[in-house]
């Protein structure tokens, strides 16, 4: 699977989910959405962490940069359907160990996983909120007894990526980092409807929906025009 460097940043072009997951699974990596955020705000210490792993283009920004470095078939993966991706390819082969949210959300998400895919085998899970030293190695600990083939870290970046490495260096395994994802799974929050989803507007909803985002979202003018110029 062919990769370019976007402002620094290694990010591999898949032409299918199915490639994606597939490279994931025979070279046992930790997979990063990445975004026009995060190709924008890049520093060292966020380069070196996703280029030690498999950088994925979670958002149409990232994709754009793919398909402006000459790679025409590139697709979008956003990370909170490549995790059910995975899950309903390799729910009745593989186990899975879940970390995230709060008790009530990982409980639900849980809950929810096991109506869908009646055969999926959970290992375990807890929530994301890991107080201390000794809760993150009885973590560790526990991950390395259950050896689940597929582990998913819903804690946002950086912090679920760094902790996804510590987990890796003790157990080999697939991981993915999600974000809100348990949240959007449960419907605690709502993501944008599929026709904003479809024409790459997602964004576009969110800001409507969240105008305090303007703050944020300003600074991918900054991405765009960059881009534009081909400086990535």
């Amino acid at each position: 699977m062919e990769a370019k460097s976007l402002n620094g940043v290694t990010t591999f072009a898949p032409t299918s989910r199915e490639e994606l997951m597939q490279y994931a699974f025979d070279h046992q990596k930790i997979l990063v959405a990445v975004n026009a955020e995060k190709i924008l705000h890049a520093t060292d210490e966020s380069r070196s962490l996703i280029n030690r792993n498999l950088g994925y283009p979670d958002g149409i920004g990232a994709v754009w940069a793919l398909k402006k470095k000459g790679i025409k078939n590139v697709v979008k993966i956003p990370g909170c359907e490549l995790w059910l991706d995975i899950v309903e390819r390799y729910h009745k082969t593989k186990s899975f160990y879940l970390v995230g949210g709060k008790q009530e959300i990982i409980e639900a998400t849980i809950q929810k996983l096991k109506k869908e895919f009646q055969d999926i085998q959970i290992c375990n899970y807890r929530n994301g909120y890991i107080k201390s030293e000794v809760e993150e190695l009885e973590l560790i600990e526990d991950i390395k007894a259950k050896k689940p083939d597929v582990v998913f870290i819903a804690m946002g970046s950086p912090k679920q990526e760094l902790l996804m490495e510590k987990l890796q260096k003790s157990h080999q395994a697939v991981y993915q980092g999600l974000g809100g994802s348990f949240d959007v799974y449960t419907g605690n929050v709502k993501r944008a409807p599929k026709w904003w989803v479809k024409n790459n507007l997602e964004w576009a909803y969110r800001l409507i929906n969240q105008p305090s985002r303007i703050k944020r979202q300003i600074h991918l003018v900054g991405f765009f025009v960059n881009l534009h110029l081909n400086r990535y």
